[in-house]
């Protein structure tokens, strides 16, 4: 089973043609599926629309959020819900083409465990989309370790037990694929076709380019140090100590050879002594962060791996042995 997940807000003109579309692409596919809209509280008739479409498409879900969380939450709740044994998750407003489908569907039949699609021919503005968008995208493969052309694009197939391991906050919607990998995920890159909006203005722009620095740091930092903070803080703790011990001992000779220290060299003891509190600080975050962690792990029952499969060999018995 096929399961579409297609957060919407204010897509009033784009919900009844991205539904007749999707439709006639997926019945071609013979076999069952379902479509998953999630309304992010929109203040047009996008809701109207879709409670329409439900009455009379059995195969069709619509969710309607409280408020408007973002696209990360829409995506998570439709992730949720989902029934499928592949999930396929992609935008409401025509940017995506439904006929890329089974391009990304085959991939994942051929034993990938994400085919990511790569909008390979940009058709945004160059100066506020194209360029802020390459320059992300090197630092999100350069931070993650995933070498993709597009993390931004919401157009990804996913295997049900990858994408339900996956739990998703803030902005993180963009790396999937690199938080997939953190547990063995295999990812591929799939071309797909970019059109224009049909209808309708883009709800990011050129601001969202700083929103996401800030989460290239946090998927660094989790990527890297998630299951062992101490590594981070400690090190950082121990240079901070180091040196800060060293100014100690150096003012501390120096005040032992009758000299002036707090005219000489007041500004240095006032270094020390913070590269020392903050050494002291770093180690104490670093053992708070693995208390945390493992209090995660222990009262959640989630485990530091991920299995793949599991086989091993059948023996035969023979009649006799059976007796």
């Amino acid at each position: 089973m096929i399961s579409i997940v297609i957060p919407i807000h204010n897509e009033e003109p784009s919900i009844l043609p991205l539904y007749d579309r999707l439709t006639v692409v997926l019945e071609r596919l013979h076999r069952p599926y379902e479509i998953i809209f999630i309304d992010d509280a929109s203040t047009d008739r996008s809701f109207d629309l879709l409670a329409n479409l439900v009455e009379t498409d059995g195969r069709l879900k619509v969710i309607r959020l409280r408020r408007n969380f973002g696209q990360t939450p829409a995506l998570q709740a439709g992730f949720d819900e989902a029934q499928g044994e592949i999930i396929i998750s992609m935008d409401g407003d025509l940017q995506h083409d439904p006929e890329d489908i089974p391009a990304l569907l085959e991939k994942v039949e051929q034993g990938w465990d994400i085919a990511s699609g790569w909008r390979k021919n940009r058709i945004d503005n160059a100066i506020t989309r194209k360029i802020p968008s390459r320059i992300a995208n090197w630092l999100m493969a350069q931070a993650s370790g995933v070498e993709l052309h597009d993390f931004g694009t919401t157009f990804k197939a996913y295997r049900a037990e990858i994408i339900k391991d996956i739990n998703l906050y803030g902005e993180l919607h963009r790396f999937i694929p690199a938080l997939a990998r953190l547990y063995g995920a295999r990812v591929v890159e799939v071309p797909i076709r970019n059109t224009p909006r049909a209808a309708g203005d883009s709800h990011y722009g050129l601001g969202r380019t700083f929103r996401v620095l800030y989460d290239i740091l946090t998927i660094k930092f989790l990527l890297t140090y998630f299951t062992r903070p101490m590594h981070f803080f400690g090190s950082i703790g121990l240079l901070g100590t180091f040196l800060g011990g060293l100014i100690m001992l150096y003012l501390f000779i120096y005040k032992l050879l009758g000299n002036d220290l707090i005219a000489d060299h007041g500004p240095l003891m006032m270094a020390g002594a913070l590269l020392l509190l903050v050494g002291i600080m770093m180690f104490s975050t670093g053992l708070l962060g693995e208390m945390l962690m493992r209090t995660y792990f222990e009262s959640q029952g989630r485990r530091i791996y991920a299995v793949r499969e599991v086989r091993n060999r059948k023996e035969t018995q023979s009649p006799e042995s059976t007796r």
